[in-house]
């Protein structure tokens, strides 16, 4: 999982995706100055067991059809997509 192969390629399926930014504003072009300084936190967390993600924030998208569809927002750089999609 965090080879940097896969790290890699998590990180252009990030950008790829082109989505807003969470709800701590960070945008993919600050994502990977923010992995360069916390990086060795977040694969020490990772490889201890203990990275513990913040609760994604819950949003309700109505559907055009009608229903509702829900929808987690990271709330925070340590629920790093590059993570997530690793």
């Amino acid at each position: 999982m965090l080879s940097p192969e896969n790290l890699g390629r998590a990180l252009r399926r990030v950008r790829a995706n082109a989505g807003a930014p969470g709800v701590d504003g960070m945008t993919t072009e600050e994502l990977v100055p923010w992995l360069r300084e916390h990086w060795a936190q977040v694969r020490e967390a990772l490889d201890a067991g203990t990275y513990r993600p913040s609760p994604v924030r819950r949003v309700v998208i109505p559907k055009p059809g009608g229903g509702e569809r829900l929808l987690g927002v990271p709330t925070e750089p340590a629920n790093c997509p590059v993570v997530q999609r690793s």
